[in-house]
């Protein structure tokens, strides 16, 4: 049992009682994973030191959203690159009895507007240069949605769930091989003086997987956190360390101080999006989530498609049933880059976003599905306003990580949480300290599009404007029986607009093609964004590329690094998957 130092240690009458466990040494690349049985409760996520303090508060009696707290705090210090309390989230919660969206994304400062990313002569700026700027980070949403869904559904003080993040961030924690790769690769992190700092040694390397990492200005911060709420964050000296960096940047962004503090002054509370797919219930997040809506777009086209009998062969899905899914795929994209955006701000075609979900619009949608590759796929028109937007371009992003909980009275998180790219917008800071280290903040507002309209003068759905949140992909998703009601998986993925491939293919493997959740999330991985198809590298047979490229199908072959994270509700309690690509873990008892 550690011992806790003054600033650390948890209130005489804390039920949490945190020890630093054993670090394995998790190698990069492809690793096997077990999959992971358990008859009481089970945590999953991206890392094992985040995972165990989901497991250590669950174990104290939290709820499934205490633990999920506990998981993002450690995942902020021990995998910055991915999420953090400087980016947004999306949580969806089932209490047992009813479902509950919680909406963390990230908001567009006052100050901002369609031209945020356009140069001087109205063009738009390269999209690293966007990135890596002050204009890129959106108002941080992650604490205060999780201090609303705390106040709503937990069990444990506010101030315990602190505990595992600011131990590790005072005694420190090895660095992964992940992360020290990551680090070492990353072109432009270590431009930012308190990043080089803390993750870089004095010739400019990055610490090697091992090595001891403190951050005692992000506990400094966390410390505050637990003791006086969000206000910690969103007024003060925090808020100030925020606006000071960003408008410092050399490319400096918008935001001030009453952005910052205006943000938790708002109902994080969402309808989640509940669609019946054979005899489930899916239920996922709504716009300005695109993931949900895309995914059931995809496997509902499918439904009215003539699937071939051995879709799975070898452990990989025949070309015939990827052909099927990437044509799906090509609609499902199309019609996301037009419609979907911040419904504050956006009206959904035919006045409802179930329109494009519609059985009879994805029957329409599926008669344009052939023998061969349609090459690039046209938006449906489900309805009223059809015309109006323009075509989002395609984008990247890549810094995401998923939680998914279920505890000991059956109640589940999936909660899918980011910074957006990798490191974020690539500034810190260290909220005011003046202490060593920090958190990141992140780059959300490249998921804006960059331009206002598209090439025919049409105005961009998600196109930036104040106070909007950005489009996203994330797919925090619960699943149910249709008949009983009864929770039967929570899953999510990072990944970017693959999140919703990645999540998609679980969902066919766990649910259509009745594989447990390691093995569905071991299948290799599959995307089309509406141009050429992908495969996961070195997981597919050259025949199943042939034969795409016969079918018409342009065909690239490269890394695919989901972070799948699945807990299934069985009958003899739960099985767990965690993604092979990453380091994550799932444990429980």
């Amino acid at each position: 049992m550690l011992v806790f130092s003054a600033c650390e240690r948890p209130a005489s009458d804390s039920r949490v009682s945190y020890t630093i466990p054993e670090q394995p040494e998790i190698a990069t690349g492809y690793t096997e994973k077990p999959g992971w049985a358990f008859t009481e409760f089970a945590v999953a996520a991206a890392n094992p030191l985040a995972v165990d303090a989901g497991y250590q508060i669950l174990k104290a009696g939290g709820s499934a959203v205490d633990a999920a707290i506990a998981v993002q705090m450690v995942l902020s210090l021990a995998e910055p690159q991915s999420s953090g309390i400087g980016g947004g989230a999306f949580l969806m919660y089932w209490d047992g009895d009813l479902i509950h969206a919680m909406d963390g994304r990230e908001t567009a400062p006052a100050g901002a507007n369609e031209t945020l990313f356009l140069d001087e002569n109205d063009q738009a700026l390269p999209f690293s240069q966007a990135v890596n700027s002050g204009l890129s980070v959106g108002v941080p949403g992650t604490l205060a949605m999780l201090y609303s869904a705390h106040q709503q559904f937990g069990d444990l003080p506010w101030a315990d769930l602190f505990v595992p993040a600011i131990t590790l961030a005072n005694q420190g924690f090895r660095i992964s091989p992940r992360l020290s790769l990551i680090l070492q690769n990353d072109a432009t992190l270590h431009l930012d003086d308190i990043a080089r700092a803390l993750y870089y040694d004095e010739n400019g390397d990055a610490h090697p997987a091992g090595y001891t990492l403190r951050n005692p200005a992000f506990a400094r911060v966390l410390e505050r956190v637990s003791r006086e709420g969000i206000s910690a964050f969103y007024t003060g000296d925090v808020a100030r360390s925020i606006v000071q960096r960003i408008q410092n940047h050399p490319r400096p962004g918008t935001m001030t101080i009453d952005d910052i503090n205006r943000y938790p002054d708002q109902d994080f509370n969402r309808e989640a999006m509940c669609t019946d797919w054979r005899s489930y219930r899916i239920c996922g997040f709504p716009p300005p989530s695109s993931g949900h809506i895309a995914i059931m777009q995809m496997l509902g086209i499918m439904e009215n498609l003539e699937l071939p009998i051995e879709a799975l062969q070898d452990g990989h899905p025949s070309a015939a049933w990827l052909h099927l899914y990437m044509e799906a795929a090509r609609l499902a994209f199309a019609d996301r880059n037009k419609y979907i955006a911040d419904p504050a701000f956006t009206a959904p075609p035919a006045g409802s976003w179930n329109s494009l979900l519609n059985p009879a619009y994805l029957a329409g949608r599926a008669t344009a599905v052939g023998s061969t590759a349609m090459g690039e796929a046209e938006a449906g028109d489900p309805g009223t306003l059809g015309s109006v937007f323009g075509v989002h371009p395609m984008q990247p992003g890549k810094g995401t990580s998923h939680i998914s909980i279920i505890d000991a009275q059956g109640r589940a998180v999936a909660m899918t949480t980011t910074i957006e790219s990798g490191f974020g917008s690539r500034i810190m800071t260290d909220g005011g300290t003046g202490l060593s280290g920090g958190f990141h903040l992140n780059n959300e507002l490249t998921d804006f599009s960059l331009t206002p309209r598209d090439g025919r003068g049409r105005l961009i759905a998600n196109r930036v404007e104040p106070g909007k949140r950005p489009r996203s992909s994330m797919s925090p998703t619960l699943v149910f029986d249709r008949e009983t009601g009864e929770l039967l998986v929570s899953v999510g993925s990072p990944g970017g607009a693959a999140i919703i491939h990645y999540t998609a293919k679980a969902l066919i493997g766990m649910l259509y093609w009745d594989l447990n959740a390691q093995d569905a999330i071991n299948l290799p991985n599959f995307v089309n964004y509406n141009g050429p198809s992908i495969l996961e590298a070195g997981r597919f047979p050259p025949e199943i590329v042939h034969e795409l490229e016969s079918m018409g199908h342009i065909v690239f072959e490269r890394e695919l690094p989901s972070g799948l994270h699945a807990i299934q509700v069985t009958p003899d309690g739960l099985f767990g998957g965690a993604d092979p690509r990453r380091e994550g873990i799932v444990a429980g008892e």
